[in-house]
Parts: structure tokens; C-alpha cells; sequence
């Protein structure tokens, strides 16, 4: 924590160079943020791109007594936000769509299928209990830290969390009764 300040005083002093460091340091969580928001990852690498370019124009008002990951992520996510609201247009990818090998597309087809009634069962949440499912469960972030991103209470995320596992496992029971009613 300490070495990252250092960094940031360094940076603030002119050695714009070293920014990369926290870039390198923190990209996947921001592109993670992005995509959680976005679901299109081609606008999420954009616009990880453009939190990142935001916090290197605001680092001279970032305030030491939070922690830098912390006010990044606000970043990130206000940007992805952002454009969220502009995004008109939902794009679908192909490109893994042609499968060689027939044990391979076995064993693609499961984890695709499970992925697949996973994001599904996510998608029916609301856009911040997504963000805070995927933040406390995928990136392990804590409650506080999350807090701090999104803007909402501690406790009322420790609910909505609570609550959005429950909608997870009843969509995902919808989901397998159907499945299981086609086969």
C-alpha cells in the first residue's frame, strides 16, 4: 500500500512513466468491472481504457486516506455507467461458435451450458446487485470495498446480496425445470 503511494508521489512529480505499474496492476479488475456492466467486451476494454485515462487526470485530487484500488474502481465503474447509458446496440459473439473436436465440444457444451444459466440467472438482477455479486464472489473485494465503488451502505449490500442469491437459485430452478422438461 505504502510502495503504491510512493508510485502515485512519483507519478504526481513527473515521472508520468511509471502510471503503467498501476495499470498493470489493476486492468483486469477495471476491464472485470466494465464487463459486469457492459456484457460486451470490446466497449468494456474501452472503457476500462477511459477509467484508467480519468484516473490519471484526477490523480492530483486522489485523497491518501482511502485506498487507490478502491477509488479506481469508483472510477471504472462510473465510466462503464456511463456508457451503459449511451449503448445502443447488443452485440453477440461468434467466434466460438465452431467446435473441432467431439470430446472437446462435450466437455465445452457443460461448462458453456452452465456459464450460459449462470449469466442468465445474473442477468435477471438488477445492474447493481450484478455488480455486487460479481465484485464479492468473483473478485473476493469486501463489503467496504464495495460500498465505496458502488456508493451503497455496507449493510444493505450484505442484504442485497443475500437476496440476490436467492433470485439466482430460484431463476436458475426455472431455468433446469425447463431444461429438464425438453429433454
Amino acid at each position: 500500500m505504502d510502495s503504491e503511494y510512493v508510485v502515485i508521489d512519483r507519478i504526481l512529480e513527473g515521472e508520468a512513466a511509471l502510471y503503467t505499474e498501476l495499470v498493470d496492476r489493476y486492468k483486469g479488475y477495471v476491464f472485470t468491472i466494465a464487463y459486469k456492466i457492459l456484457q460486451h467486451k470490446p466497449e468494456a476494454e474501452e472503457a476500462a481504457q477511459d477509467a484508467f485515462i480519468k484516473a490519471y487526470h484526477g490523480l492530483k485530487g486522489f485523497n491518501k486516506e482511502s485506498k487507490f484500488s478502491t477509488w479506481l474502481y469508483r472510477i471504472a465503474f462510473n465510466t462503464a455507467v456511463s456508457y451503459k447509458r449511451k449503448q445502443k446496440h447488443q452485440f453477440y459473439s461468434i467466434e466460438n461458435s465452431i467446435i473441432t473436436h467431439q470430446q472437446e465440444a462435450d466437455g465445452i457444451l457443460e461448462k458453456t451450458d452452465k456459464k450460459k444459466y449462470l449469466q442468465h440467472a445474473i442477468s435477471r438482477l438488477s445492474e447493481t446487485d450484478q455488480l455486487a455479486i460479481s465484485l464479492f464472489y468473483l473478485e473476493e473485494l469486501s463489503l467496504e470495498e464495495i460500498s465505496s465503488i458502488t456508493g451503497t451502505e455496507a449493510n444493505t449490500l450484505k442484504v442485497k446480496i443475500h437476496r440476490a442469491r436467492i433470485k439466482i437459485a430460484d431463476e436458475l430452478k426455472k431455468i433446469l425445470d425447463k431444461e429438464a422438461l425438453t429433454l
